[in-house]
């Protein structure tokens, strides 16, 4: 039961922290889930969290659902899902009740800008992180500077370009490896 609550307590606070939606969230998720509670490595939260924007539902429920998962079966996946739209649902409550009270308030506007700035350099921060662990070669940079070029300048849906990587992927790891070679002998 403690690695339940633990797993509840933890996407509790990674739920009331993230401001700015998934990818805001990857960097707090690294630092409670990969460095503090070891539940996963960095390279399968990576993984995980690539598959969580893919799949239908918000990026935090589909990764603390499979984080929870995988450290205690269904009750896990529940009670981490539970911690992480917890803090949303309140606060989402709170906000809706009081509003329209506060739109007009410049200081409210002043601090949501804010608010927004951060959120994009936790975004820059997400981008850069996953960059480095993900682009590892000329095909990666070759798939990482086409999606962002076609996730930004054309029409075709995310989850397009997210599957058509996925059988490049597939499809070069089915490709013979050639062997360096330096002055005819082996490395």
């Amino acid at each position: 039961m403690t690695k339940i609550s633990d797993l509840f307590t933890s996407f509790f606070k990674i739920g009331i922290l993230t401001y700015g939606g998934g990818l805001a969230m990857l960097p707090i998720l690294k630092r409670e889930i990969v460095e503090h509670r070891q539940w996963t490595t960095e390279e399968e939260l990576l993984d995980v969290y690539a598959i969580s924007q893919c799949t239908p539902g918000i990026i935090a429920v589909n990764t603390a659902t499979y984080i929870g998962y995988k450290e205690r079966g269904i009750a896990g996946g529940i009670f981490a899902t539970l911690g992480v739209i917890l803090p949303s649902l309140v606060i989402i409550c709170l906000v809706a009740s009081v509003l329209r009270q506060f739109m007009e308030n410049e200081i409210l506007l002043h601090a949501l800008a804010g608010v927004r700035i951060v959120v994009c350099a936790l975004m820059l921060n997400t981008v850069v992180t996953m960059t480095k662990k993900g682009v590892k070669d000329t095909l990666g940079i070759f798939l990482f500077l086409a999606a962002f070029l076609l996730a930004t300048f054309s029409p075709i849906p995310i989850v397009v370009l997210i599957l058509s990587a996925a059988v490049i992927g597939i499809f070069s790891q089915k490709l013979p490896k050639t062997k360096s070679t330096n002055g005819g002998s082996e490395k």
